[in-house]
């Protein structure tokens, strides 16, 4: 390998192993000589900032334009970058206010996603207001210092991912909203969805989220460079606010602030909830985060529902039929524009055919046999789309999307009776290494195979011993070494990330922050009805301890107006609106209180005290034991380690 640092727990350079990767990859891709993609990404540029940072409600960098600028700098990839992901982020690291057509401009690398400004006959809609009230009130700022000052007038989103709703607060006021000034449109099953997946799984996804968007990393050649879909996500504010109407049928058109817009409904695409939409009069065409300038994820790293990749592929046919003859430019939520109707007819075609073939091929392997593993190895785009810039691995791979359309389908078991009941992590790792000899046999091999180059072995190898015994340093700086080379040589952001932030830990440590969990932001539980709030309560609840437990009470929540009667029994937390039978008390509360109570039981006493919280019919020790079950989710839980 090659160290720059005596101390072994330092990033190293890149081995000869992956440069020659890298240059196999080089050589088959013209990534010098086709420069369409820089000419659409700079095209319309109106202005561009001059900040070096956006700064959050703690003062903080929320948003870094000053720490990309090494990537815009060079053309020729480091050669501790895959060289077509080098590409990508380079185009990623565009940043500014550019004009798509006349009336319709985008604010483009403030955030992970882009911002759309539509001008209305009184003021903009907004399409995707990004992840930060910060990133989205900058961006508002550019637009009107450049555009001249308008209101608000209407908010688009179009699906329910947290980087194209959660910065709304960022260009729409609360008495905007109380007074009905500001039109909020959603697709059917956004606050659904967008709570849902927020909550849920909010605690495991936003640990998996770390890894995937590589935000414990340093910037840098050996660090995080780009997603593939963007530069960054933005740390700043987050918000929800409901939608004030809902889009549930394809062909709907609406008149917004005077301007004419046709929807096309997608769900279960790239987000349960997404709509396409159509500008008549502009003929302009939004594909949301349906169609951008990646292969996109069926499945997505961080977790979350399988993909309909056939659903997918048919709605973008749909698109390609019935509204790309009425525009005369495509725009989405990432990324850059294409104009012309031979251009968008080929761009649409080829998305269409990339997920059809996936989906399609994936299943054919299937049915002959072959398991997950096995077909995502064997899968590959025909050249006529794998080549295509906009169809490489950048954010999904063919590799774990071909997996993902399996799991779909057949779900996680592959039918080896040896892989129905297998022996957890733990447990097998120790089976292994005594199999093979001791750790130190183990270790032997695998530097044998790193200089090698066969990565893909040492790491599966060496992270048994890992899991073995996590004291053993050896084992740890060997798995680092090995994780980074491959995420040197990944052309898939998040599978960079993932990489180099699994070498960090073995390095470093996991992180240790006792009590910090990713709590439900006070914004998006006021846009939460009680019901899902209900829900997540019942996943924390510790089923084990709970068992033996009864109680029931009835909820009244004081900001919702709805009560509820809630019933913990054999270790499973009920709810219904429909209060039947007696109960061991009526407690009287906001969400908020809840959800505190839920993380800090013992501030139970306090909010009863100072009448926050009120008992009646009872006392509140049916509630303090309901509370005392709960579980608390620290974020950093281990996951490169047992």
């Amino acid at each position: 390998m090659t160290a720059d640092s005596t101390d072994p727990r330092a990033p190293k350079g890149a081995t000869e192993a992956t440069r020659s990767v890298h240059a196999a990859l080089a050589a088959k891709l013209p990534l010098a000589t086709d420069r369409a993609d820089f000419e659409r990404a700079e095209r319309g540029l109106i202005a561009r900032t001059d900040q070096d940072t956006i700064l959050n409600a703690f003062g903080l960098p929320g948003w870094d334009f000053a720490g990309y600028r090494y990537v815009s700098g060079s053309e020729r990839a480091p050669d501790t970058v895959n060289p077509s992901l080098w590409r990508q982020a380079r185009l990623n690291a565009a940043h500014g206010l550019y004009r798509v057509v006349e009336g319709i401009y985008q604010v483009r690398g403030y955030d992970l996603a882009n911002i759309t400004f539509v001008r209305g006959a009184a003021g903009w809609i907004v399409i995707d207001p990004l992840t930060a009230a910060e990133t989205s009130a900058a961006a508002l700022a550019t637009v009107n210092t450049e555009l001249g000052e308008r209101p608000v007038t209407a908010v688009i989103y179009t699906h329910c991912h947290v980087d194209h709703f959660a910065g709304v607060r960022g260009v729409v006021g609360e008495e905007d909203l109380a007074d009905g000034r500001v039109r909020v449109i959603g697709p059917e099953g956004f606050l659904q969805h967008a709570v849902s997946e927020n909550v849920i799984a909010g605690t495991a996804m936003s640990r998996r989220a770390l890894y995937m968007y590589g935000m414990l990393l340093d910037k840098g050649a050996r660090g995080h460079v780009d997603t593939g879909l963007g530069r960054a996500v933005a740390g700043g504010s987050w918000g929800l606010v409901a939608p004030t109407e809902l889009v549930s049928e394809t062909g709907t058109e609406l008149t917004v602030d005077g301007v004419r817009i046709v929807f096309q409904v997608t769900p279960g695409t790239e987000a349960p909830a997404e709509m396409n939409f159509l500008f008549p009069d502009h003929r302009a065409l939004c594909l949301a985060e349906n169609c951008s300038a990646v292969l996109h994820n069926l499945y997505t790293p961080r977790g979350a529902e399988v993909r309909d990749a056939l659903a997918w592929s048919g709605y973008i046919d749909e698109a390609l039929e019935r509204w790309a003859p009425e525009a005369d430019v495509v725009f989405a939520s990432h990324h850059w524009p294409r104009w012309g109707q031979e251009e968008i007819t080929s761009y649409l075609t080829k998305q269409r055919d990339a997920y059809r073939y996936i989906h399609d091929q994936a299943m054919r392997l299937a049915n002959l046999g072959l398991v997950p593993t096995e077909i995502g190895e064997q899968l590959e785009l025909p050249a006529a789309l794998g080549d295509e810039f906009f169809l490489r691995d950048y954010y999904g791979t063919v590799n774990h999307n071909a997996k993902a359309v399996y799991q779909k389908y057949l779900g996680w078991f592959d039918a080896n009776p040896a892989h129905l009941h297998p022996l957890p992590q733990t447990a097998a790792a120790e089976k292994y290494v005594e199999y093979m000899g001791g750790a130190e046999a183990v270790l032997e091999r695998a530097r044998r195979d790193f200089a090698a180059g066969e990565y893909r072995w040492v790491a599966e190898a060496v992270n048994h011993v890992v899991f073995a015994d996590p004291s053993n340093e050896q084992a740890r700086l060997l798995q680092a070494d090995t994780l980074e080379q491959l995420g040197y040589q990944a052309e898939s952001g998040p599978w960079r990330d993932f990489y180099l932030t699994g070498a960090k830990e073995l390095r470093e440590g996991t992180p240790v922050a006792p009590g910090l969990s990713a709590a439900i932001q006070p914004d998006v539980l006021r846009g939460m009805p009680p019901a899902m709030l209900l829900d997540y309560l019942a996943v924390r609840l510790n089923g084990p301890r709970a068992a033996a437990s009864r109680v029931r009470l009835e909820l009244r929540f004081t900001d919702a107006g709805s009560t509820h009667l809630v019933e913990l029994s054999h270790g499973t937390l009920h709810h219904a609106t429909r209060v039947t039978g007696a109960t061991d008390a009526v407690v009287s509360l906001g969400k908020a209180e809840l959800a505190q109570l839920a993380d800090d039981p013992s501030a139970l006493d306090a909010l009863l005290g100072d009448g926050t919280v009120t008992v009646t019919g009872g006392t509140a020790e049916a509630l303090r034991e309901l509370l005392g079950l709960l579980d608390r989710f620290d974020l950093f839980f281990p996951v490169i380690e047992p």
